[in-house]
């Protein structure tokens, strides 16, 4: 699938790794490094502007790596970029860790997926059909 992509940052177009990869790295695009301070969150520009065919919507998603060593986070996770959106993609990122962190120009801050959704309908009923799993919910499985 080919989608329109406008880049305004001097960084490479976002890519997938490698070939069984699901996301794209997208990289912060800053005149100056922004520093977050612990529980600290700044919405971070990435110079990146999509336009996705209608059913589809990119899933902005935290970086692993980022989380684990340095505890830097996506504060609406996933976020969604919807097929109408024309604005430039920004990311929300959160200090969960107990020190600084700068984010740089350039640096890799958040892994962007495709997905395809559906559209639906609601259908007013008085009740429900029966289900296996029935109500249960937070947790009811591991009792």
């Amino acid at each position: 699938m080919k989608v329109k992509i406008v880049n305004k940052s001097p960084h490479s177009l976002p890519e997938y790794a490698t070939a069984y990869s699901a996301g794209m790295d997208l990289r912060a695009h800053l005149e100056q490094p922004v520093v977050l301070k612990p529980l600290q969150r700044a919405l971070i520009p990435t110079g990146i502007y999509i336009q996705l065919p209608e059913g589809y919507e990119a899933q902005i998603r935290p970086r692993s790596g980022l989380a684990a060593k340095h505890g830097i986070g996506i504060v609406n996770s996933p976020g969604t970029i919807d097929a109408d959106y024309r604005g430039e993609i920004r990311v929300i990122l959160v200090n969960l860790s107990n020190e600084d962190f700068a984010v740089n120009d350039g640096e890799r801050i958040c892994q962007m997926v495709i997905a395809q959704h559906a559209h639906i309908q609601w259908e007013s009923v008085s009740e429900l059909e029966e289900s296996v799993r029935g109500e249960g919910g937070f947790g009811h499985t591991g009792k």
